[in-house]
């Protein structure tokens, strides 16, 4: 009989010291043993890719973009390595494979790659042999031919995306992403003290709660999980306790219209002062912005008068300075009295399937925040969410009075009955 085979991600905090890699091994050692084949995928240890940034920019200002990838990628490499040393303590049979040698291959854009394809031969011919197979996460070979490819890296979170590609390439039973909490909840817990585990969350209003800040799972990850039906279990690394299953949702009718909050503190307001009014301008303004490879989110134009308005939008906090640069051309190209900044807001949204076509939530988000005493400067909607702007001070306020309002704490009564029925 055919062994399930499990494809299972650990994080940076899930191997952050030889202890916790020990741990690990110990629990895949576990699986192994109760029968199912293992590709495992890993993160760099702790605050690994943190520290080797820092190093770079000790070096120079500017670091090379080709050599930074090479440099970030040893992270995930160091990770994996230990970790199959490891379990080979344990008398586990393992291997280690970096990225391009488990057969991922990318667009080729450094820091920020995307997976253009996977062949797994080397994996299952592993996996053949007995071995648990260790890929370094985050990381891929630029699709190019073999005597000038490239390694890349995936971006912030791209070992969830690793671990989901593998997972629909090689059609793996389960895809486990361990983290440092038990799953996804309600609210970030360590704002919100009694925002509640969801056993069940589907696609789009997980993918919505990674856009909005939710850190649990990286955004590109969900999307590859959706569009492949990939079901993702998000499981504590450090517990032995139910997770939450991303899938496809056949209650989600049945469920809270809205199924949890996000917040973003990494974002700052541009405003362009004065800009003519005219056809043209908004390309001229987000043109330059899109080069530059800033990402614009929340857009806002005043009603015009005098033949100018105002134009707000967020970008980024962490690319406020870059956007700043680009922006003092056209702001003067334009004609354009002034560029105000404020990099002291942050986002707060409400997620849930059908929002868009259920009235009263956005009235109650908006009421809710006034009782609260919280400004909205900006607001923002999608099918399965309301966004808005506030001040970051309040943003703590603003969450623990959302949650109250929307009855988040409160278990769905389907969930209430499942769980009757299975103590039954």
């Amino acid at each position: 009989m055919q062994r399930p085979l499990v494809v299972q991600k650990f994080g940076g905090s899930s191997v952050a010291n030889a202890d916790r890699i020990r741990r690990v091994a110990r629990r895949i050692g576990r699986e192994r043993a109760a029968g199912s084949d293992l590709v495992v995928v890993v993160s760099a240890m702790g605050d690994t890719t943190d520290e080797l940034l820092t190093l770079a920019h000790a070096i120079t200002d500017e670091p090379d973009a080709r050599e930074l990838d090479m440099l970030l990628a040893t992270g995930e490499h160091q990770s994996a390595t230990l970790l199959s040393m490891a379990l080979h303590a344990l008398g586990v049979e393992a291997i280690s494979l970096t990225g391009p040698q488990a057969g991922i291959t990318t667009d080729g854009r450094y820091g920020r790659a995307r997976i253009a394809n996977i062949e797994p031969r080397r994996i299952r011919a592993e996996i053949e042999k007995g071995n648990v197979v260790i890929v370094a996460g985050f990381q891929g070979q630029s699709e190019t031919a073999a005597d000038q490819a490239e390694m890349t890296t995936l971006g912030r979170g791209g070992s969830d995306t690793t671990a989901v590609a593998l997972a629909a390439a090689l059609k793996a039973d389960r895809c486990q992403i361990f983290t440092d909490v038990k799953g996804i909840y309600t609210a970030d817990p360590r704002v919100v003290p009694d925002a509640r585990q969801l056993p069940v969350i589907g696609y789009e209003e997980m993918l919505e709660l990674a856009h909005q800040g939710a850190q649990v799972m990286q955004v590109r990850a969900v999307e590859l999980g959706w569009v492949n039906d990939v079901v993702i279990e998000v499981l504590s690394s450090f517990e032995d306790a139910p997770g939450t299953l991303i899938r496809e949702d056949p209650l989600v009718e049945q469920r809270n219209k809205v199924r949890g909050l996000a917040h973003d503190r990494n974002v700052a307001k541009v405003t362009l002062v004065a800009v003519p009014d005219r056809p043209g301008v908004a390309r001229s303004v987000f043109e330059p912005l899109a080069e530059a490879g800033i990402n614009v989110d929340m857009i806002v134009q005043n009603v015009g008068h005098g033949g100018a308005t105002d134009m707000s939008f967020t970008v980024p906090r962490a690319e406020l300075g870059k956007a700043k640069k680009v922006l003092e051309a056209v702001v003067r190209d334009l004609g354009a009295r002034e560029i105000t900044t404020d990099a002291s807001v942050a986002k707060v949204s409400i997620v849930g399937a059908g929002l868009h076509n259920a009235p009263g939530y956005a009235a109650r988000m908006f009421g809710t925040l006034a009782d609260a005493g919280v400004n909205i400067e900006m607001i923002s909607t999608s099918e399965v969410r309301i966004t808005c702007m506030i001040a970051e001070d309040e943003l703590s306020t603003a969450l623990s009075a959302l949650h109250g309002a929307f009855e988040l704490a409160k278990p769905d009564a389907i969930d209430v009955a499942a769980t009757g029925m299975a103590a039954g």
